[in-house]
């Protein structure tokens, strides 16, 4: 964990209510995706936690969605600098995908996925990747993953882009077969992925933090092997050691 100044270089919206912040700074303990940053706001008292999407060299991009007064006010900052908490979390071990991986996100959760799936290409493995969002004005990140070069399937509620209905749903429907599952988002959508297959996975929980390292035990949760801390044993757990 480092205290790290980091410069604006842009922050734009990317779909409704969701904004990519690119950043310039020491990015050097950032190692792995799935890890999370967490930024100080001024005239705010907790620090707020951000999924990295992207690392080369020193940027840093983020992606987030606006869900309360800290992220609006975030999302007005177009210049000017912030300090960082990084090398934060328990990320994804892309070491541990098969020849046929599935990355699943859902809403903001499509963010970590982003950067694990350079990885995995860059290892010449070609991974799925499927998006649930809620509607079409809410689709981000797709023609980045198309860009990469990874196989590509949107879903939305209401059918507005992509299959319609859920995600899991969809990679069900569309016979997508594969030998190990990535997943970030919301817990019902993680728990529908953990029903949908018992293909062994990683996946990434989304949880209120205070500290962001630990030392609260504000996010902590109950798994097979003991209590563990969102914010420092995760945000990335085993499939075998979660318990819903």
């Amino acid at each position: 964990m480092e205290i790290t100044p980091f410069e604006i270089i842009e922050n734009k919206r990317v779909a409704t209510d969701t904004y990519c912040l690119t950043l310039r700074g020491d990015c050097t303990s950032i190692t792995v995706p799935g890890q999370f940053v967490n930024i100080e706001l001024p005239g705010f008292f907790l620090r707020r936690p951000l999924s990295v999407a992207r690392v080369a060299e020193d940027v840093l991009t983020l992606a987030y969605k606006i869900v309360g007064s800290g992220t609006l006010e975030l999302s007005e900052m177009q210049s000017g600098s912030l300090e960082l908490l990084t090398g934060l979390g328990n990320g994804f071990n892309p070491g541990e995908a098969g020849d046929a991986p599935l990355l699943i996100g859902g809403g903001a959760g499509a963010a970590p996925l982003l950067w694990l799936a350079e990885f995995l290409v860059s290892r010449e493995i070609t991974p799925w990747v499927a998006l649930g969002f809620n509607s079409a004005d809410e689709v981000f990140f797709a023609s980045e993953f198309m860009e990469l070069g990874a196989k590509l399937l949107v879903a939305t509620l209401d059918g507005s882009s992509g299959a319609k209905g859920f995600v899991t749903d969809a990679v069900t429907a569309a016979g997508i077969k594969f030998d190990y599952v990535y997943s970030c988002g919301p817990e019902p959508m993680l728990k529908a992925v953990y029903d949908m297959s018992d293909t062994d996975g990683e996946f990434s929980f989304e949880e209120r933090m205070a500290c962001g390292f630990g030392a609260c035990m504000g996010c902590s949760c109950e798994t097979k092997y003991g209590s563990k801390r969102i914010c420092r044993d995760g945000p990335v757990l085993k499939r075998n050691e979660i318990v819903w």
